[in-house]
């Protein structure tokens, strides 16, 4: 039976959820069946057997999104192998080392057992919203620092972990 795998995410952007779109892709070309989902749009857990959620970083914060998702369905999730990947940091230094989550993360990741966490670089697109944005982007702090390579592997660990076939 084909594992059912849903990635949750939190994304003000987009940049995460293009990081969620990458997992999602990853993991179905490794035989399981995998959805991306702005978390807020989830509606019920009982489909998949896993759960990656990811959460765009504010201020040492976690999207609001990606809060609530792991506050509404912790029961659900503490029963499920679970993930939590963030996103933000707009220069190289999730690149090449193994960023601790915010202290928020860590706590439901104790909670939850979840099996790993990691921080991949963020995107701050010219067109993107808000107020913080414009001022990140008047300091020349935009770009994107988004490391496939390293999101595609990720991926491919836990595809792994739940018996996919690895594609390559």
């Amino acid at each position: 039976m084909t594992k059912r795998v849903l990635i949750a995410y939190g994304s003000a952007n987009g940049s995460t959820a293009g990081i969620a779109e990458t997992v999602a892709r990853v993991l179905r070309e490794d035989g399981l069946t995998a959805e991306a989902l702005p978390a807020r749009s989830v509606t019920d857990l009982n489909p998949y057997d896993a759960v990656v959620v990811g959460g765009a970083l504010y201020a040492g914060r976690w999207h609001r999104d990606a809060r609530r998702f792991v506050r509404r369905y912790r029961e659900d999730l503490a029963v499920r192998p679970v993930w939590f990947f963030s996103s933000g940091p707009l220069d190289d230094t999730a690149s090449g080392q193994d960023l601790p989550p915010v202290p928020g993360v860590r706590k439901a990741m104790t909670r939850l057992d979840v099996r790993e966490h990691i921080t991949f670089g963020g995107r701050l697109a010219e067109e993107a919203g808000g107020r913080m944005a414009r001022m990140l982007l008047r300091d020349g702090r935009g770009g994107d620092f988004r490391d496939l390579a390293a999101t595609e592997t990720w991926a491919a660990r836990i595809a792994g972990e739940l018996g996919g076939v690895p594609h390559g």
